[in-house]
């Protein structure tokens, strides 16, 4: 058997153990069983490869073989991004849908960028032109309200030889650069494996609001724009309703809205009210400049590890063209949950309630992806990201290790409290256990650039 090729030894539930994957690595993907099912690597013992499938197993047994890609979990990043609606693992769910009907039929892929979609490649730079990483070559219209920046990829640098105005797929070559290693053809995508923050130019402090459009917030616990915030509270409280108006009305150019093990109907509700909704500046629909990551409660449970990732991947990459970008997670304690069910069937020790002991670092990885940055480039573009994360916590318990973890990496804290939500006070912001610690930058921000009254 070739080393880009083994065989299913175990099974147990999504995860599956292989034989034979002779130099594979942590997290690169694989095809599981004559399906082809997606699957990443978690763990390597001697022999044995721990894989995490992100489809349903039901129907793969023993001696079934298992396909090496080479690569790590990578998203797709140009034209098109915008209004779409993906999977966790970046799979297009219109699509998916318009081949194999409503339900997801389990193998079934499709490219994450249309193919078929036609683009107006517009050059900025020059015949001629010194170009390195991050260097913009040219822009695309993208919607009315995004101007797609496509980007010298990360490795390479050297001199633009042929550009010119095309008219093509994301295929399309639209840049020559002659590099050391000689010519380079650029077409308008990027790939870039997910769990690798995209890497910039260096990281400024937070220095502007973030003006969400909700009173309570704004006024009490303010956010800057580059910052990071959790909205933890019991059922029923109000958490992806107090998520759904920030992605309303937050004053980001871009949302990227990642649903993560939350019911279905939720997205759906995303889903019909973005296209109606007018976005407040332009009076545009919404979807103009919204992404969205649907891994729903009903979807296999090793997507969800995979959800929070993708969507933070593809708001750095509209953050690296110098947008300001917020993310909404709903909800992290859903990927907490998953972690928790994929580490306890690789038999590793449990930490507190059972979660992983690397429950805080990996919260942690994703938070801190986040921030108020220099971009790539030689044009010192600025860009910003800000995560805002909902917390589910059994019963209300702000003292269980997910809201925990996540109040050590996070800035602003506004908690939702069942009592106020019951007493139809909406949204139900608990003002004596909230805070901010954005206030200063947030109130010198509005001293220089507000008006006085704000």
């Amino acid at each position: 058997m070739s080393n880009n090729q083994g065989e299913v030894v175990k099974v147990s539930g999504p995860l599956v153990v292989a034989h034979g994957l002779t130099g594979a690595r942590m997290y690169e993907m694989v095809r599981v069983g004559e399906a082809r099912l997606f699957g990443e690597i978690i763990e390597i013992r001697g022999d044995d490869y721990s894989i995490q499938v992100y489809e349903e197993t039901e129907g793969i047994g023993p001696g079934q073989p298992v396909f090496r890609t080479g690569e790590a979990l990578s998203v797709e990043l140009g034209p098109g991004l915008i209004r779409a609606i993906y999977d966790g693992v970046q799979r297009p769910l219109d699509t998916l849908q318009r081949e194999f009907g409503d339900f997801i039929v389990r193998g079934a892929g499709s490219p994450a960028l249309d193919r078929a979609a036609v683009w107006q490649f517009n050059p900025v730079a020059k015949v001629g032109d010194e170009v390195g990483p991050g260097d913009l070559l040219g822009t695309v219209q993208e919607t009315k309200l995004v101007v797609h920046k496509i980007m010298t990829p990360h490795g390479f640098k050297g001199k633009v030889t042929k550009i010119a105005p095309v008219e093509g797929n994301v295929e399309t070559e639209v840049v020559v650069i002659e590099t050391a290693e000689g010519p380079v053809s650029v077409n308008m995508i990027q790939r870039w494996p997910v769990r690798e923050g995209r890497p910039v130019k260096r990281k400024l402090p937070p220095t502007e609001a973030l003006i969400t459009g909700q009173r309570v917030l704004d006024m009490l616990f303010p956010m800057a724009k580059g910052g990071t915030a959790c909205v933890p509270g019991p059922f029923g409280s109000g958490k992806t309703v107090v998520q759904h108006q920030l992605a309303k009305w937050a004053d980001a150019s871009i949302i990227v809205y990642v649903g993560c093990g939350e019911r279905g109907n939720e997205m759906t509700d995303v889903l019909l009210e973005f296209p109606e909704l007018k976005d407040p500046t332009s009076g545009e629909p919404l979807m103009e400049r919204t992404v969205l990551i649907a891994n729903t409660s009903n979807m296999p449970v090793a997507a969800r590890e995979a959800s929070v990732f993708t969507g933070i991947t593809i708001a750095e990459y509209f953050r690296d063209m110098g947008y300001s970008v917020a993310l909404m997670a709903d909800s992290t304690s859903r990927w907490a949950e998953a972690m928790r069910e994929m580490s306890g069937r690789l038999e590793e020790m449990p930490g507190e309630e059972g979660y992983p002991a690397y429950l805080g670092t990996r919260i942690a990885s994703f938070y801190e992806r986040s921030g108020n940055v220099v971009c790539l480039g030689s044009d010192d573009r600025a860009g910003s990201l800000s995560v805002i994360g909902a917390v589910s916590p059994p019963g209300g318990d702000f003292s269980e290790p997910v809201v925990q973890a996540t109040l050590r990496v996070v800035k602003v804290f506004w908690g939702l409290d069942d009592k106020l939500a019951f007493s139809r006070h909406f949204p139900a912001i608990n003002w004596l256990t909230s805070y901010s610690l954005y206030q200063d930058t947030v109130d010198k921000y509005a001293n220089e650039h507000l008006d006085p009254d704000w």
